[in-house]
């Protein structure tokens, strides 16, 4: 099934979206990747959801890749002892280690590695974010804090630390069974929730082995302070704005969001842009005109991937949500405008033979007209590295094996097929000629470009470029 557009669409799964039946119709909507949001969802449910996207996989023939996203450290206050209270601005309001009963003066914080991190002058945001606190006492113990913005506040609020690195590991206990049965349930990437430093990344990447992409999720300013240490050990990116806003003045997260993407295409890592694109749609048929022009500037920075979460996993118009977002896609990327700004966007290549190669396909496509670029490749790296330059024409990227076809489905304008592994070079030719021709890509007499690495097989080895001519068909 061949899609219209290079930006690829991310659906969550949840209740509206649990069944064989139901997932299909995400599929056929235009979703590339599922993901599963590890917060709401228990092992056996995360198998069955495999499969069940395993199986449209094997109906259609078109590899689908499947995220798992973790939950991550879920920092929250106490419990009120008379229910919710009101908090005005210049109230003093302390945080307490130990239990306490909650009232409009104070309320436990059961996390130490917090309160041995702040310093006087530190915010603590409360509910999202509606509730803001300035520190000006702190101890191992507790902090004493004035209120800046208040308001209503009940049990058990999460709890937001903008201006302090916290001693946190971005794995709990929680994350790590999740994420073990994840791999064994054999999803293509892991989603890394809480990341403040490259470490957390590492960290992660040393459980997964390989098994699976590790994907970064940007959320905190202090990732953003470490972007280019975290992008060097990440194999993708994706900038969730939800709690990103809460830690940043929102004016700022749009700025941040141009710069992540960017930092991130330069890096030649897949970036995701997640979090409320078509939120009205949970209730309603129809998006807001604001959400469709937020979805469009992630299709004209040349995101890789754009995501939807409740619209799809909860909201009452799943399918309908995936749908708008592949028409958003397919309009913006037909419009005059949209190369020229991609192209604005496009990072000089780096001074490698793998890098050399794809600019100078990137450079003949153009020149010569040819019909497709085809990588073949067996980690994914050629692929990845032809997805960087955003060609102007299509991209296939066949191999033989089938976990890479899978974990490319989120890279931009990668069309993923798996192939049987050729013998030689003239193999990979006549296969990119005939999945050329097979997937409606060329016509016989039209020509393609074929990149690979030689010897085959070696990771990362991209050197060799080839025009090929895509002499008959294959009826």
């Amino acid at each position: 099934m061949r899609r219209n557009r290079n930006i690829k669409i991310l659906a969550t799964l949840g209740p509206a979206s649990s069944t064989r039946e139901a997932i299909a119709a995400l599929f056929a909507a235009g979703a590339d990747v599922f993901r599963i949001n590890m917060s709401h969802t228990r092992h056996h449910l995360l198998r069955e959801l495999v499969g069940h996207v395993r199986a449209i996989e094997a109906e259609t023939g078109r590899p689908i890749g499947i995220l798992a996203d973790l939950q991550g450290p879920k920092l929250r206050i106490g419990a009120f002892a008379g229910g919710p209270v009101t908090l005005t601005p210049g109230d003093v309001f302390t945080l307490h280690l130990d239990p306490v009963p909650g009232d409009a003066n104070g309320v436990t914080l059961p996390h130490r590695e917090i309160l041995e991190a702040l310093r006087p002058g530190a915010r603590l945001l409360l509910d999202d974010g509606r509730i803001s606190l300035k520190v000006t006492e702190a101890s191992p113990t507790r902090a004493v804090t004035v209120v800046e913005i208040g308001g209503r506040l009940s049990d058990r609020k999460g709890v937001n630390v903008p201006d302090t690195q916290l001693p946190i590991p971005a794995l709990t206990e929680k994350d790590r069974a999740d994420l073990s049965a994840a791999i064994e349930a054999d999803v293509d990437w892991i989603a890394l929730s809480f990341v403040q430093t490259a470490a957390d990344v590492a960290e992660a990447k040393k459980l997964v082995m390989g098994r699976a992409g590790v994907m970064a999720k940007i959320e905190k300013p202090q990732a953003v302070a470490q972007l280019d240490a975290i992008l060097e050990v990440a194999d993708g990116i994706m900038i969730a704005r939800g709690d990103l806003g809460v830690e940043l003045p929102l004016e700022d997260v749009p700025g941040r969001q141009k710069q992540i993407n960017r930092a991130a295409r330069r890096a030649g890592k897949p970036v995701v842009v997640a979090t409320q694109m078509l939120e009205s749609m949970i209730e309603k048929p129809a998006p807001t005109r604001a959400e469709v022009s937020d979805v469009a500037t992630a299709v004209f920075e040349g995101a890789d991937a754009v995501m939807l979460s409740a619209e799809s996993a909860a909201g009452a118009w799943p399918a309908e949500a995936v749908a708008t977002m592949n028409r958003i896609a397919e309009r913006v990327e037909g419009e005059a405008f949209y190369r020229s700004i991609v192209d604005a966007q496009r990072a000089e290549p780096e001074a490698t033979a793998a890098d050399a190669i794809t600019a100078a396909a990137h450079q003949i496509a153009e020149n010569l007209n040819v019909a497709a670029i085809v990588t073949y490749t067996a980690s994914g790296a050629t692929a990845i590295r032809a997805s960087r330059e955003r060609p102007n024409v299509p991209v296939l990227a066949i191999s033989p094996v089938l976990k890479t076809a899978r974990r490319l489905a989120i890279a931009w304008g990668l069309h993923c097929l798996t192939v049987e592994e050729p013998r030689d070079l003239d193999g990979i030719v006549d296969q990119a000629c005939r999945m050329a021709w097979r997937e409606g890509f060329a016509k016989p007499g039209q020509r393609v470009i074929v990149i690979c690495g030689v010897p085959l097989g070696t990771p990362g080895a991209t050197n060799l470029l080839r025009i090929a001519l895509v002499g008959r068909s294959w009826d």
